[in-house]
């Protein structure tokens, strides 16, 4: 999803223009997290950029961006640029603990 959310519209309230923002954001996440994991990944992450332009996009992790859009509306900007892109995640091996387990 690449795409450009417009945050002042005409005849709409601009609360309930955030909120439909972040429920197609949510839909567009759950859409792709259903896709079929290809062979050997273990699950979805996704690549995300943010900022008020495409050109002026920085990358940011995923979990930042409901606070990144709520402070792009505190700050009264009239739209922002979001990108997120799905690439298979691989888990890591878990870092053995040193106290010994009973």
């Amino acid at each position: 999803m690449k795409k450009t959310f417009k945050l002042n519209i005409e005849g709409k309230h601009r609360d309930r223009v955030l909120e439909a923002t972040k429920h197609e954001i949510r839909k567009y996440v759950k859409r792709q997290r259903r896709v079929p994991l290809p062979a050997g990944v273990d699950y979805w992450d996704f690549d995300c950029r943010f900022g008020s332009s495409e050109a002026s996009a920085t990358a940011v992790h995923f979990a930042t961006l409901t606070a990144l859009i709520d402070a792009a509306a505190q700050a009264g900007d009239d739209a922002f640029y979001l990108e997120i892109l799905a690439k298979p995640g691989y888990r890591g091996a878990r870092a053995a603990s040193a106290e010994p387990v009973d």
